[in-house]
């Protein structure tokens, strides 16, 4: 990610772990290659619909500490995501708004408040190689572009003709309000204290002892800071389950697994394609974006969905 560009954006501070996703690689599970993607669809869509890009086109995801960007060329931007301070040549910007970059300009979103990810849209979209046809970096597998590094140059694709190869489109993604407010309002999803989230049964609930399902709406867990994007890590009261050994199966974003010592793994969008402990529910597909702004030490509640016993 090296070399000059008319449009292109020069990376001055890559932040713990900035990556480029888009919507993903879906339908290649039976090969063992997970979808992964943005974790916070809506703030990914929101950001690309802020500068005028279709909404599946490639982004940076930022985690925990931000991401500092010079212009190479003139650009409209926009920050969504986690809660953090956005400043423009050292000037305070607005967080969920177009950004107008003159080339020179130093873009920088600050360390993160309240979320953990915050995403970067350009106009143009990022012009870079697609895997399976997707420009998602994937943490597990390894698939698509390494995690960006201090002095990589991304180029930006022309803005007529943004992302058009992706694999998402706009109905699969729910159509979100642009936030209005002081810049100091969050853009995206808020994830409130306890994250609750609401969970249907999974393949194998019946592995819980009892009183099966319904014990998850008894108990919080903590968000472990082992998580990344393959997985949140939730230390709690364990949760009692069947001894035993299962065959793989296949594993979906969202799906919570019991392991042994009673504690949970909830998988997030670089998740493996099968496991091998119980599945015992999955988070409701809507919930899947708190997940992905809950940081470490963030507490965990779970709803059982309407109807689901």
């Amino acid at each position: 990610m090296t070399g000059e560009s008319k449009r292109a954006i020069r990376v001055s501070r890559a932040g713990a772990l900035t990556t480029v996703q888009d919507c993903g690689r879906p339908g290649y599970a039976h090969l063992g290659v997970p979808r992964s993607g943005a974790l916070d669809a809506p703030a990914h869509h929101l950001a690309n619909r802020l500068v005028g890009n279709p909404p599946a086109a490639p982004v940076l995801e930022t985690t925990l500490t931000g991401v500092a960007i010079s212009a190479e060329c003139d650009v409209v931007a926009a920050v969504t995501g986690a809660r953090a301070a956005v400043r423009v040549g050292g000037q305070p910007a607005r967080l969920g708004a177009p950004i107008r970059l003159r080339r020179g300009q130093l873009l920088e979103v600050r360390s993160a408040t309240s979320g953990v990810r915050s995403y970067l849209a350009f106009s143009g979209g990022l012009a870079v190689p697609r895997v399976l046809g997707s420009a998602s970096a994937d943490l597990l597998s390894g698939l698509g572009p390494p995690r960006l590094a201090s002095g990589d140059v991304l180029q930006l694709g022309p803005i007529d003709e943004t992302g058009g190869r992706n694999c998402c489109v706009l109905g699969e993604l729910p159509a979100i309000a642009v936030p209005a407010g002081p810049a100091s309002a969050p853009a995206g999803n808020s994830v409130p204290e306890p994250v609750r989230l609401v969970v249907h049964p999974g393949p194998r609930f019946d592995w819980l002892a009892s009183p099966g399902l319904p014990v998850l709406e008894d108990g919080q867990w903590m968000v472990s800071p082992d998580s990344n994007r393959v997985a949140l890590r939730l230390a709690g009261q364990p949760v009692r389950r069947r001894r035993g050994e299962l065959a793989s199966e296949g594993l979906v974003c969202g799906a919570i697994q019991a392991l042994p010592d009673g504690h949970l793994v909830l998988f997030l969008a670089d998740h493996p394609t099968t496991g091998g402990y119980p599945v015992i529910a999955v988070v409701d597909p809507a919930c899947v974006s708190a997940c992905a702004q809950a940081r470490p030490g963030s507490k965990i509640s779970f709803r059982l969905a309407s109807g689901r016993t």
